[in-house]
């Protein structure tokens, strides 16, 4: 619900009044598609203003991702960083794919069967009314088309976590259709072909411009359809949907990639949608979640969520372009951090480097509290690096951030650098590296002072330098775990050790290592962890579905 500038402050006990009657029916899949007719409680109050059904609306932007209020983010599940203390199911569960139908948690992350379809409810309930309602007609003609984007968004997350999933596009209810509400499976490619129809006509009603900062517009539909055209490996489609998002004209790459990120840049033209914080009443707490554990005198300023890996670390360049395997890169594995790319030193804090209040050490031997933990005995680095991208130090952190949360800064589902890039995989794929897959890729670069890519490059070659920029571009967005699923590499990149450096001084010269780290053994079944198990609760009510393969 942390919609900044698209709530009315004077209604927010509206808001709890019409969430509460949503989120009530929050039990199983279709308790939540009907079983108690939810949307008939407020029937004379939400649809007859539209200021009363933007309540109902604004409240549906409140179930997507709360990006910057996770602990365990999404990289974690991936080979890009791994959570500083165990007890999480980034632990617990997907690192060694160890879940089932019975025991499946995603604890925060928005791929929950249960909540996704009782947020699809709420499109359905929002679509049906205001459709039937005797508002004005150009209001209806655009909320519906929000409306329409959010549940295309919401279907996205269940067909790329399950596969096919049951299309369900009205309100359910038990009472009145008794088990006729018990829909079967669509196909993957069914639901595929629902999402993007609906983002279709959703962008051709929405706006190039929204009339309030983060509602959806065009170019978040075109966007979103892009994507889910690319995850399909619907090369030409996915290609064309991204050219029209830079056809409209109104996006651009931001200057400075790491400002990006800080709330003073909030209003910029790189993002396309996104979720907005207030701090101190709905604010975000992620810098004191996921950054830095210990700064200066030992205090604990963060829980140390995200520890970046030395494999993730190992893909950006240095500051001449080349991949650090090049030999005529000039990278030095006794100083790997000398002469690096701009991303790496805004997106990682690495040993030596300032954080907040304190020069931060993780190597070993000199009683440092941020000392690579080998032993994972407490919250400190499991791989001698921490989280710097999207977290803000300029603010208190430790206890008035967690308990208060006091961060602002937006969280991005999708910005204009991830449109260039999937437009320049999408092109890559269907036609080969052609001068405008060039023009994109030099875009991301040179906006971080890197060279252009040497001209002359196969298709392979152009492959791999996208899915290096993308995995550096992209780290920490919650997209890296999807990549390797779509890009069918997860059995081998989740199916092995995961590294982190250990750093010690002999003879007065600090030498660097790589090392295994602590819950880093990742393991992957190929024969079925490319989907997840739909809820047993589920499949044991509604007898027409079906379990994914393996479970």
């Amino acid at each position: 619900m942390n919609r900044q500038n698209i709530k009315k402050t004077t209604l927010y006990i509206l808001i709890l009044l019409v969430t509460a009657g949503t989120w009530s029916c929050k039990k199983s899949l279709d308790e939540q598609l009907d079983v108690t007719p939810h949307d008939r409680l407020t029937d004379a109050t939400v649809w007859s203003s539209t200021s009363t059904a933007d309540v109902f609306l604004n409240s549906i932007y409140g179930y997507l991702p709360d990006g910057n209020n996770q602990y365990d983010p999404f990289d974690n599940w991936s080979d890009n960083s791994i959570c500083g203390f165990g007890w999480v199911v980034s632990r617990t569960d997907a690192q060694h794919g160890n879940y089932t139908p019975a025991t499946l948690n995603f604890d925060q992350m928005p791929y929950n069967w249960n909540t996704l379809y009782s947020d699809v409810r709420a499109c359905n309930v929002f679509i049906k009314n205001v459709s039937a309602s005797a508002l004005d007609e150009d209001y209806k003609k655009k909320r519906v088309a929000e409306a329409r984007f959010l549940r295309a968004y919401f279907y996205q997350s269940l067909w790329m976590a399950y596969g096919g999933v049951p299309v369900i596009t009205e309100p359910l209810d038990i009472s009145v259709q008794g088990d006729s509400i018990f829909k079967a499976r669509s196909t993957s490619d069914e639901t595929f072909t629902f999402i993007t129809t609906e983002l279709a006509a959703a962008a051709d009603d929405l706006p190039v411009t929204a009339d309030e900062s983060g509602r959806a517009t065009k170019g978040a539909a075109l966007t979103l359809k892009g994507w889910v055209e690319l995850y399909d490996h619907q090369y030409t489609a996915s290609a064309a949907s991204n050219q029209q998002v830079m056809d409209l004209g109104v996006y651009s790459l931001f200057p400075d990639f790491g400002n990006l990120f800080m709330p003073a840049n909030n209003v910029n033209n790189e993002g396309i949608f996104f979720r907005e914080y207030v701090p101190r009443v709905l604010g975000g707490r992620c810098d004191s979640y996921d950054g830095p554990t210990f700064t200066a005198g030992g205090v604990e300023t963060a829980w140390g969520g995200v520890n970046p890996t030395q494999d993730l670390v190992d893909d950006y360049a240095m500051d001449n372009g080349l991949p650090i395997s090049d030999p005529t890169s000039g990278y030095d594995a006794q100083h790997p951090y000398d002469h690096r790319e701009q991303r790496f030193y805004e997106s990682i804090v690495y040993d030596g480097s300032f954080w907040y209040d304190d020069t931060i050490f993780t190597r070993q031997g000199i009683g440092s509290p941020n000392e690579i933990d080998l032993s994972d005995h407490n919250d400190a680095t499991q791989t001698g690096y921490y989280l710097r991208k999207g977290l803000n130090d300029k603010i208190t952190l430790g206890a008035d951030n967690w308990n208060s949360g006091s961060s602002g800064q937006n969280y991005y589902y999708f910005r204009y650098a991830e449109v260039l890039l999937n437009y320049a995989e999408a092109q890559n794929e269907a036609v080969g590296p052609d001068g405008s897959v060039y023009d994109a890729m030099n875009k991301i670069r040179e906006r971080v002072n890197l060279p252009d890519l040497t001209p002359g490059l196969s298709q392979d070659a152009m492959r791999t330098a996208i899915r290096r920029e993308r995995r550096v571009e992209l780290a920490f967005e919650g997209k890296r775990y999807w990549d390797l699923i779509r890009w069918h590499i997860a059995d081998i990149n989740l199916n092995r050790q995961i590294h982190g450096i250990s750093i010690k001084k002999n003879g007065g010269i600090l030498t660097y290592a790589p090392v295994t780290v602590p819950g880093g053994d990742h393991k992957f079944d190929g024969g079925k962890n490319y989907l997840f198990p739909i809820p047993q609760a589920a499949i044991d009510q509604n007898k027409n579905l079906t379990q994914n393969p393996g479970y």
